[in-house]
């Protein structure tokens, strides 16, 4: 009923698409990925200090046991301390780092100066290299590195400071080859866990945004079952005491004290939703209604001016909670969609156990009333996601010759904890030999 009213966007489509983002602008192959959070990256400035500190150092007391290099001047101090200051642009631009420190570390051992630390700053601007994502640039630089110390080790020693000097043994380029392999592979690790974070954290993150949006769509159904059904037998009724007021102020008193009821009752509902907002993962303090609460139902209805007949089928038996609080709620929205958008007075409801499934009917005889009714065209919309939400189905549609037929089927899976009928009685059909339940007038 209520999606007859309701936007033709809502009904035949979903929400509109949001805006895709703008595409990212291309990693470029010589900075590396300097955009707006790395422009935003504040230069390491202790760490850079203390590396250059400890080159420093360490080259001095290295010198002291190779007297046959060339001493340390002030050109191989300016090398060491301009291939550790360029690390402070290892944050915003890592392949600039890495290339660098290693032309400064190629360019000092061309000098023939002492072995040392000169290969740290290289090893710290490949592992934030590769751990930035620029992997071939960090290959790269290492591999230039290496290739050129063998040029200078093995060739070019002949022509380049210091005289007298030897080509250098095969096993420290294996040495050099590696600890650049090492400083590479810890470097890929570190990678690959960083990416692992970052994807768990986003999962998680999904995950617990789809968690609260599941949660807001079932207080945003409760609520809206509530109130819609409260709501419009007040409306009817204060109609109906407005009109009897003057000239028959004890039927209109019954009107008020109807009114009395079903608002209270309201506010008990919606106070139970908002408790479970306020401290989640408590345990409500009243139960869940379920089909075991249908009299006070149709006896709100029947204040509202509609008569129900009801037909049971099947042998009543436990009903999981969820499916219990989804079929009542169904029967509440159905039935306040009769009254708020049928002229019918009577309304037929059929509850049908079967083997395995839960089957409901609401039909009334309309015609529609006509006029705004007030509607928000969410009705239909929430006993979809209800039924959906237990592997059910609604079929809402009109009726030929006149009038609206909801229908739900509602599977039940036998959960623990389920809401059991006293005995296990069978059900209040015509063959059951029990009263009607509650206000109910039983279909002839």
């Amino acid at each position: 009923m209520e999606d007859q009213q309701a936007p033709r966007a809502v009904r035949h489509g979903g929400p509109p698409r949001p805006p895709e983002e703008p595409p990212r602008p291309p990693r470029r192959w010589a900075w590396g990925p300097d955009g707006d959070e790395g422009a935003r990256a504040r230069p390491p400035w202790a760490s850079t200090a203390v590396l250059t500190v400890f080159v420093l150092v360490g080259t001095h007391f290295a010198a002291h046991a190779q007297p046959l290099r060339a001493p340390l001047d002030a050109s191989a101090q300016v090398l060491l301390v301009a291939g550790c200051a360029v690390l402070l642009l290892r944050r915003r631009h890592p392949v600039v780092a890495v290339f660098a420190t290693s032309a400064a570390a190629l360019v000092y051992l061309g000098a023939g100066y002492p072995y040392g630390p000169v290969f740290v700053p290289v090893a710290v601007g490949c592992f934030t290299a590769v751990v930035a994502g620029c992997r071939r640039q960090a290959w790269a630089a290492v591999g230039v590195l290496w290739l050129g110390h063998l040029l200078v080790a093995h060739w070019l020693y002949r022509w380049l400071p210091p005289e007298g000097d030897a080509a250098a043994p095969w096993g420290q380029e294996l040495g050099i080859a590696a600890w650049a392999v090492a400083v590479m592979a810890v470097a890929e690790l570190v990678r690959v866990r960083r990416e692992q974070w970052a994807r768990e954290r986003s999962a998680r993150h999904a995950a617990a945004k789809r968690r609260a949006d599941e949660e807001r769509l079932r207080i945003a159904r409760e609520l809206h079952d509530v109130l819609a059904h409260s709501i419009s037998v007040i409306n009817v009724q204060a109609g109906v005491g407005l009109a009897l007021l003057d000239s028959h102020p004890e039927q209109a008193r019954t009107a008020l004290t109807t009114i009395k009821s079903a608002s209270k009752e309201a506010l008990g509902e919606v106070r139970q939703v908002l408790e479970t907002l306020r401290a989640p993962g408590e345990a409500p303090r009243s139960p869940a209604p379920g089909l075991d609460r249908l009299p006070e139902l149709v006896e709100q209805a029947a204040s509202a001016g509609l008569t129900v007949r009801t037909t049971t089928s099947g042998r009543r038996r436990e009903l999981p909670p969820g499916t219990d609080l989804a079929a009542f709620r169904i029967v509440q929205e159905a039935l306040t969609n009769v009254v708020r958008h049928s002229a019918a007075r009577t309304a037929h409801l059929t509850i049908g156990y079967e083997p395995d499934a839960l089957v409901l009917s609401v039909d009334d005889g309309g015609p529609p009333s006509g006029g705004d009714a007030g509607g928000s065209g969410s009705g239909l919309i929430g006993m979809r996601e209800r039924a959906a939400a237990l592997g059910g189905t609604i079929d809402a549609r009109p009726v030929t010759g006149g009038g609206f037929r909801v229908g739900a089927r509602l599977p039940l899976t036998g959960a623990p904890g389920a809401r059991r009928l006293p005995d296990g009685e069978p059900g209040d059909g015509p063959d059951s030999g029990r009263p009607p339940v509650g206000g109910l007038e039983e279909a002839p």
